[in-house]
């Protein structure tokens, strides 16, 4: 190789430092060196195709990438840094980061999020600092973070964190440290930071926290040796309420003054007759302090040791596991559509750090006359052998259980088979008629006897049935014989023979056996 040549490859390197990252391929727009792709400030909406999968680094923020495509990091196994800060994400998928095993820091800084499902971070093993600063979280629900047992830095500062659930920090045992400052926490439980085995520092400050009962043990805890964790400014929890406390460091505040009061509940009335149909609101008012929260649950009528069931705003179904119609401070039962299946015995409850009451309220369903009828069950067919099991009542539970439409489309059907058997009832009665009101054969000397064993048997009922053309009708004992036997006189006074009675037989005749 001629001397100079490496200078100029050095050169060549410099001026063009992307070079071989270009030659395996780069996304439009973005710059690549080597194992880096920077993808910064191009106001992407998606995390733009052909990234080289050896890619380790990843800077896709200053964007407006709103989602995270299902898959669309799945090519990008090496990645060790993910930046997707400043962008416009509003949701987390579970298992977007599942191909993500090597990933080592991920930053989703100052984005829309408002809520992190459990397994949003599934397959991030190895992280090390996750970067959550500057969103809109309202909660963090039980074990949200539960697949990041490596992870040391947890940055959840400047959102709008209200609750934080007794499990929402379980399986970060390597946790170093936590940043909760400039939120809208008011409490926090001793359980939520017990997974936190290796915590070293801990931010609390700028939340407006409530000095109560349920607050008194953060205060023991930071004066027998927590205090450790805070800096000189963290150390500054400043309480927010009760009045008689606002703008006083927890530290300062003596144990005694931490109290709580226990709820009361008033329900009013405590039972309740509606209509088939009709809407339902039942108040629940709750006094206390701190504020109780109120939930209506639907007592289950089932066997002891089940759980209760509870009931969401508007009547809906509940979900297995959710919780139920609950407010702060008030509640409100909300039941549209009432149906059987509503009836039954309720809960209010009300709890706080200070304990917790209940109060029972009654629901009756009014049946009206009508609705009572259509919701009867058919009569049998035809008399049968009796049954011994017992009959479903329009109140049985098994009946309740059906919704109102399936209970009206019952009702319709009901209603249809009666009318169908009337229908057929009164076409065999007409036919019947017509059978014995036909005039008789032609020949008025002639002795017509029709055998009707399910006719009248009075003469009211023969005037009735008299045919158009007036033949006579009567009524024949089939005990007597229908023609005389012994001999009979005539009227010119002349005898006749056995077997000859009847000398002025009827021009027409219908004979009917009783």
């Amino acid at each position: 190789m001629a001397p100079g040549v490496p200078t100029l490859l050095l050169l060549w390197l410099l001026w063009f430092p992307d070079f071989p990252a270009r030659a395996a391929g780069c996304p439009a727009a973005c710059r690549c060196y080597s194992v880096t792709v920077e993808c910064g400030a191009l106001r992407l909406r998606v995390v733009p195709p052909g990234i080289p999968p050896g890619t380790q680094t990843l800077f896709l923020q200053d964007n407006s990438i709103a989602r995270l495509e299902p898959g669309v990091l799945a090519p990008l196994a090496a990645l060790r840094r993910l930046y997707v800060h400043n962008n416009s994400l509003r949701a987390l998928e579970p298992g977007a980061f599942r191909a993500q095993s090597r990933l080592l820091e991920l930053a989703l800084t100052g984005n829309r999020l408002r809520g992190l499902r459990v397994g949003a971070f599934a397959g991030l093993a190895q992280l090390r600092a996750l970067y959550l600063a500057g969103n809109q979280l309202v909660q963090l629900l039980d074990f949200t973070f539960l697949h990041l047992p490596r992870l040391q830095e947890l940055h959840l500062q400047e959102n709008s964190i209200e609750l934080l659930e007794d499990q929402a920090l379980a399986g970060l045992s390597s946790l170093a440290l936590l940043d909760l400052s400039r939120n809208q926490l008011g409490t926090i439980s001793r359980e939520a930071l017990q997974p936190l085995a290796s915590l070293q520092v801990l931010r609390l400050t700028e939340n407006p926290w409530r000095c109560d009962c349920a607050l008194h043990w953060l205060g023991a805890w930071i004066k027998e040796g927590g205090q450790r964790l805070l800096s000189s400014r963290d150390k500054k929890i400043m309480c927010a309420e009760p009045p008689r406390l606002a703008l006083q460091s927890l530290l300062d505040v003596s144990g005694s003054s931490l109290i709580c009061i226990p709820p009361s509940v008033h329900v009013e009335p405590l039972e309740v007759t509606a209509n088939l149909g009709d809407d339902l609101r039942v108040a629940c008012q709750a006094s206390g302090y701190p504020q109780p929260l109120v939930t209506w649950r639907k007592v289950a009528q089932a066997r002891e040791g089940q759980p209760r069931a509870q009931v969401q705003p508007g009547g809906g179904a509940p979900r297995p596991g959710g919780p139920g119609a609950s407010d702060t401070g008030s509640g409100m039962l909300f039941l549209t559509n009432i149906t059987l299946a509503h009836a039954g015995k309720y809960e209010c409850e009300a709890s706080n750090a200070g304990g917790a009451a209940r109060v029972p309220f009654q629901l009756l369903v009014n049946l009206s006359r009508q609705q009572q009828l259509q919701l009867a069950p058919p009569p049998p067919p035809h008399a049968g052998p009796a049954s011994h099991e017992p009959l479903q009542e329009a109140g049985s539970m098994a009946f309740r259980a059906l919704g109102l439409a399936t209970q009206t489309a019952i009702a319709a059907a009901i209603a249809l088979l009666a009318l169908t058997a009337l229908l057929l009832a009164t076409m065999i009665c007409r036919r019947r008629r017509k059978r014995k009101k036909a005039p008789g054969p032609p020949g008025e000397g002639a002795l017509f006897v029709n055998d009707y064993s399910d006719g009248p048997c009075t003469f009211a009922q023969l005037e009735e049935l008299r045919d158009e053309r007036g033949h006579e009708m009567f009524v024949i004992d089939r005990s007597k014989p229908l023609f005389a036997e012994g001999p009979t006189e005539a009227a010119d006074g002349a005898a006749t023979g056995p077997g000859q009675g009847l000398p002025l037989q009827p021009p027409a005749a219908y004979e009917i056996h009783c």
